[in-house]
């Protein structure tokens, strides 16, 4: 806010920053922690596309000897069934990248569609919405999980489920206060006395301004719901039958790995977690900043603003290209055309 005695006015064009983009991506995409947060990203999506051409044995194969050692024909080593552990975690990725995706798209669904009620309606909806978010909020996550995959038992499926339904909460409250706000614009009110449907203003008019906010929010959900599965495979919750980076440390972690000294048969699979979390961290506290109006890396920071105080020669100059013609001269044009 400006202080007493000066005013904010737009800077000229010419004086504006010639490296500003416009739209939060792009003000995001400049950084270097999302740079470096995407080039992470990009490797493990392509490795787990290409997983079936890179792994050098079948996931079933025995290739080595019992906890091997790292060698020239096994970089990672191998575990205790002699399976080489490069060829674990190649295909462990792609179940992992595919259930955190999976379970963070699912939180996101719940969680916008639950935002955008509250926010949008308000009233009774607003309090029952926001009442069950926080019974969900303040019951411990992943002992919650725990229990519930404990009780369905040990699938895939399952633990998909049980992560999108159980960690859409911050999403909803996020959703809720920016609808909030979007609810009270000018533009929403004049839609909403030409008479647009309820539907048409959330689709057309809120949904659209949201898309930055979510993706932050999926982004940084899907760090969670990496973290969350790996957190129920090493407790044996997921399907023991399929390889994922948390079922490889469960296993390497019941059998001796570590008393043994076999520690490369469970530090690649945690370096994978650890380094995809990252990148998903990264890329979403990026796209976060770039929403933030107080950072100066923030796109609607006020780099293209200034301040200036009134009465200065500036502010009259901007006063005149923007006042109004006189009222006369419209008059009499139009008494001459009459």
């Amino acid at each position: 806010m400006a202080a007493p005695g000066t005013t904010l006015f737009s800077l000229p064009r010419r004086r504006r920053p010639k490296d500003r983009r416009r739209g939060a991506f792009a003000t995001a995409l400049r950084q270097p922690s999302a740079i470096i947060g995407l080039a992470i990203i990009a490797f493990f999506l392509l490795v787990s596309i290409f997983a079936p051409l890179l792994t050098p044995y079948a996931g079933n194969e025995v290739s080595c000897g019992v906890f091997e050692a790292p060698s020239p024909a096994h970089w990672f080593g191998c575990d205790d069934g002699g399976i080489d552990v490069l060829t674990l975690v190649l295909e462990g990725g792609r179940v992992s990248m595919w259930v955190g995706f999976t379970a963070a798209a699912i939180a996101i669904v719940i969680g916008s569609a639950v935002g955008i009620l509250s926010g949008y309606f308000g009233g009774w909806v607003d309090t029952v919405l926001m009442r069950i978010t926080d019974y969900f909020l303040v019951i411990p996550q992943i002992v919650l999980m725990i229990v519930i995959a404990a009780v369905w038992g040990p699938s895939l499926n399952h633990v998909i489920i049980v992560i999108g339904v159980l960690m859409w909460t911050g999403t909803a409250r996020i959703v809720r206060s920016q609808v909030k706000s979007l609810r009270e614009r000018v533009y929403v009110k004049r839609v909403e006395a030409l008479g647009g449907s309820h539907l048409r203003i959330i689709m057309r008019h809120i949904l659209p301004q949201l898309g930055p906010l979510l993706a932050a929010s999926g982004v940084l959900a899907i760090t969670v719901a990496i973290f969350n599965e790996t957190a129920l495979a090493f407790l044996g919750l997921s399907d023991p039958n399929t390889v994922t980076w948390g079922v490889i440390m469960e296993h390497a972690f019941s059998r001796a790995a570590i008393s043994t000294g076999a520690w490369w048969a469970i530090v690649p699979a945690g370096v994978a977690v650890a380094l995809l979390i990252l990148g998903c961290y990264l890329v979403g506290r990026a796209i976060e900043d770039a929403l933030n109006p107080r950072l100066k890396i923030s796109h609607l920071a006020l780099r293209t603003w200034a301040i200036r105080p009134l009465g200065s020669t500036e502010d009259a100059k901007a006063r005149a290209t923007t006042k109004r013609p006189p009222t006369h001269s419209v008059t009499a044009t139009n008494g001459a055309g009459e």
